[in-house]
């Protein structure tokens, strides 16, 4: 699915074959769960091939190797220009692209100073689909921002979504709504959220989230397009009493839900603001979209 016996990849500053990678069984990474990656996705656009928001992506996954003191030594430019030479090799123009540092072998409980990157990139659809989601709360929160770094695309913090999904799914359920400490809404397994009450938007704010690239494109959206949105904490059954919700992330795009719990969100989606914001942000990404004039 994710590479063939052709597919390249971006391999410590060589271009190679992904069947020809391999990575040291002693790893830092495979081990402990100390490394950091981004998802970026890339789009065919009228003028050619558009990697959405590159700068920022690598902006976050240099920030995610400072705060967990991995070296990493390239600049965003460099790797915006490895990553259109990479899909131009793969003969791919709208793809997903999965950067990766790794650390080395060090049994330690301190950053190995041995550093890898990887960068791959593969044609992969809308991560939750296009149809509506039946989602669960969860049983597992979000981690406590006081014990990690919330905002940092760490590989390790990811074993949390990997429970919070497997749980939803062998009930039934599309996806799961993870609470933070709190007991505030927080967030998807891996996607952000957006309820809509009265014709306004609400999202949680920083602080005890991963606050997406998705998510701060569609609050953008939101006041260029004047769209009433608010970040604010809210409970649980405050979401159930929302008239609909959706979910943003480059992975997921932009998806609307269906239900949560046993609670079916009243209001049509094709007459929610979600709806809309899914039209908006794919023009977006597209370099198709007209922004409103000032008045």
């Amino acid at each position: 699915m994710y590479y063939k016996e052709d597919s390249i990849i971006f391999y410590n500053g060589k271009f190679i074959k992904a069947s020809e990678a391999t990575e040291n069984p002693y790893s830092q990474s495979l081990h402990y769960g100390n490394g950091v990656f981004e998802g970026i996705r890339a789009y065919n656009t009228p003028n050619g091939t558009r990697i959405f928001k590159s700068e920022a992506h690598y902006k976050r996954l240099k920030y995610g190797a400072e705060v967990m003191n991995i070296q990493f030594n390239y600049t965003e430019e460099e790797l915006t220009k490895i990553t259109y030479e990479l899909l131009e090799r793969n003969g791919l123009k709208d793809a997903y692209i999965r950067p990766l540092i790794t650390t080395g072998a060090d049994m330690s409980l301190v950053t190995s100073n041995e550093t890898n990157l990887i960068i791959q990139c593969w044609e992969w659809g809308k991560y939750m689909g296009d149809k509506l989601l039946r989602v669960k709360t969860s049983s597992f929160q979000r981690p406590n921002p006081k014990a990690c770094f919330v905002e940092a695309k760490v590989t390790g913090h990811y074993i949390n979504s990997i429970l919070s999904t497997n749980e939803a799914k062998q009930n039934g359920y599309d996806e799961a709504l993870l609470l933070d400490m709190n007991g505030n809404v927080a967030e998807c397994s891996g996607a952000n959220i957006f309820m809509e009450k009265d014709g306004k938007l609400y999202t949680p704010p920083r602080g005890h989230i991963m606050a997406g690239i998705t998510r701060s494109t569609v609050i953008e959206l939101c006041r260029e397009e004047g769209i009433s949105i608010e970040e604010k904490h809210f409970t649980l059954e405050e979401l159930k009493n929302a008239d609909a919700c959706f979910f943003t992330g480059t992975a997921a795009e932009v998806v609307g839900l269906q239900s949560l719990d046993t609670y079916e969100f009243p209001l049509a989606w094709e007459k929610s603001h979600g709806y809309q914001l899914m039209k908006l942000y794919k023009d977006e990404v597209l370099g198709l979209r007209q922004k409103r004039k000032a008045s």
